[in-house]
């Protein structure tokens, strides 16, 4: 296991990526290695690329964009890169060779060029690639953002190696300022496929779900040379704390699943078991770290405790309630369609519980239509069956339809759209709009124009986001302020950009308005998944003007089972968060309980929606 993590080569950094579907427990296991590292001797820095890190959560101090060496730890240093800054430096880099060789008309166009959206990715990669050309550390520990964000984020320089070669000016800034990074680029896809070099590392829960977006991700890395090391399942279920019904049939789910990747997957794979407490501060890490590379077992706590009233009262949990109807005034129209949007960290079951509150409605008699956002989304596995891009009727519910957003196919109509609109125009006109639209951003940007069409849906009464995780969101709704910049470069007509923002003002403004849209945060009640969520919603709140309407706390553990010290341990946690939830949000709640086994089909969904509405 060591010739995986540790440097082989005096004077040779070592690359070690973590990455996995979000919420599977990848920042732990990066942290819980870096401190490892860290304590062998080796120089050592954690980087986290994630739009929405939690770093300083980890470590309990503050981290951010600076290199901040770890208290009680020598040898071991961290930064969270954070994307407006990284952005604001990358544009200075880029424009400051600019200003003696150019008017300030041509400057101004520049700048305009460089509020692209794709810039916030070039710009975190960029500083990405610094810590891999930088000799100073023995290991750098890289600290991922949910796996589809990765792949694009890995995918990107072989995009930017074809603009910078077709030469002129490109969304990412002028061909003759970046020739001089195209060979840094293309070194950091050297160390990546060097398996000497680098190792990856899939962290994975032992969930389906978590299953399929490992396969797709890992084979997506595998088509950029890039081979996966080995994986960590994280988050088992002791044996020793089974010991009822209910948590022995999650237990078997659990090994069949073990069993699954196990026979599915090549190479190393390494088992974590779920704790009785949250991990964090330095004593928890470096048992993780002993744990998974030492082999070293930690007992569960597992005595029979007298039987005890519960812990909280479902009643006082969701008191905005006096009966769980209540919360269809959140989510029926008033005046037109009714826009609900489930949002939260990867991994907190918020596809499942936008799922089962579309059976809900669809049952209650509303027409409804559930869309999914999220580049790694699981619709199709949770209902069954496949989603087209168009809305798909759902087998075994009247009322009830999906879709997916499609990005190739939203980028094929997007190009074609915006070619049509400047058919007539000059030659040089319509190459610049090709380039334009072979640029490594036209994808997003092409998805969120598809995302905006659904706004103009008729017949529907309500309509479901299923969104990505909460930082991919952000940038979805922050995306247009800079794609008017992109696409306003004298390439196109002033018109079509007028129409473009004109349709996004009005969707904002629906967002915005708490009669037509109700924003709905799912977290589980942990500390992560809340401090996530709470960010997310003030910037929400902050920087486009929504508010949060309800929060769904998802995996309650029931009461009825798990009668010992390690779920009553868990379960007290559970409490402390939920109080906390209530008063950092100040929103009403409702409760999803922990099922005994992963809700798939139709069957699993309308029970589902019977226990929570």
């Amino acid at each position: 296991m060591n010739e995986l993590m540790e440097p082989t080569q005096q004077g040779k950094t070592k690359f070690v990526f973590f990455s996995g579907k979000g919420g599977v427990g990848k920042s732990t296991m990066s942290c819980a290695t870096a401190v490892w590292l860290a304590k062998k001797g080796y120089k050592t820095i954690i980087v986290t690329t994630d739009p929405a890190p939690n770093l300083s959560d980890i470590f309990n101090q503050e981290i951010g964009h600076k290199i901040t060496p770890i208290d009680g730890v020598d040898n071991l240093s961290a930064i969270e890169i954070n994307p407006d800054i990284a952005s604001e430096e990358y544009r200075e880099r880029m424009i400051a060779p600019m200003r003696a060789l150019l008017d300030e008309k041509n400057l101004q166009v520049m700048k305009e060029q460089m509020n692209s959206p794709c810039v916030e990715e070039v710009a975190a990669f960029d500083q990405f690639i610094e810590f891999m050309n930088d000799p100073v550390y023995d290991v750098v520990v890289f600290d991922t953002a949910p796996t589809g964000h990765t792949i694009r984020l890995l995918e990107l320089p072989s995009g930017w190696c074809t603009e910078l070669d077709k030469g002129g000016s490109t969304c990412i800034g002028p061909s003759a300022s970046l020739q001089g990074a195209k060979l840094k680029y293309e070194t950091a896809i050297a160390y990546l496929q060097d398996g000497d070099a680098t190792s990856f590392v899939f962290v994975l829960r032992p969930e389906n779900s978590s299953i399929l977006e490992t396969k797709r991700s890992a084979a997506e890395l595998s088509k950029l040379g890039i081979t996966t090391s080995f994986l960590i399942i994280n988050g088992m279920l002791p044996e020793a704390a089974s010991t009822d019904r209910f948590f022995k049939k999650k237990w078997d789910e659990e090994q069949a699943i073990v069993k699954r990747i196990e026979d599915e997957f090549e190479g190393k794979k390494l088992v974590y078991p779920l704790r009785d407490s949250e991990i964090s501060g330095l004593s928890f890490l470096e048992s993780v770290g002993q744990t998974l590379y030492e082999n070293r077992k930690e007992p569960t706590v597992v005595s029979e405790e007298a039987a005890i009233g519960p812990s909280y009262d479902e009643q006082s949990v969701s008191s905005t309630f006096k009966k769980k109807q209540d919360l269809l005034p959140f989510f029926v129209p008033v005046n037109g369609t009714r826009y609900l949007f489930f949002t939260g960290k990867g991994g907190v079951g918020k596809s499942t519980v936008a799922c089962a509150t579309s059976v809900y409605l669809a049952q209650k008699g509303f027409k409804t239509l559930i869309v999914t956002t999220d580049p790694a989304s699981h619709l199709q596995n949770i209902f069954g069956q496949y989603i087209e891009p168009e809305p798909t009727a759902i087998a075994g519910v009247d009322n009830l339809f999906a879709a997916r957003i499609d990005q190739k196919k939203a980028w094929d109509a997007y190009s074609k759209r915006i070619l049509r609109a400047v058919e007539d125009k000059s030659q040089e006109i319509r190459t610049a709009v090709e380039e334009d639209l072979n640029s490594p951003c036209a994808q997003e940007m092409a998805a969120f124009e598809r995302f905006m069409s659904y706004f103009e849906l008729r017949g529907y009464d309500v309509l479901i986001f299923d969104t990505a995780p909460t930082g991919h969101t952000l940038r979805l709704l922050e995306l247009p302020s800079d794609w008017k910049g992109f696409i306003d470069l004298g390439s196109l007509t002033k018109q079509t950009s007028e129409e473009t923002m004109n349709k996004y003002a009005h969707v904002i403004e629906a967002m915005r308005d708490r009669e037509q849209s109700t924003f709905i945060f799912v977290v589980y009640p942990e500390y992560t998944p809340m401090m996530e969520a709470w960010r997310a919603s003030e910037d929400l709140r902050k920087q486009v003007g929504i508010r949060t309407a309800l929060i769904a706390v998802n995996y309650l553990l029931p009461e009825k089972y798990g009668r010992n010290a390690f779920f009553n341990n868990r379960r007290r946690q559970q409490e402390r968060y939920i109080e906390d939830i209530k008063q950092r949000f100040k929103t009403p709640l409702f409760i999803i309980p922990l099922l005994d086994h992963e809700p798939e089909g139709m069957d699993d969904l309308k029970l589902l929606q019977q226990e929570v509405f």
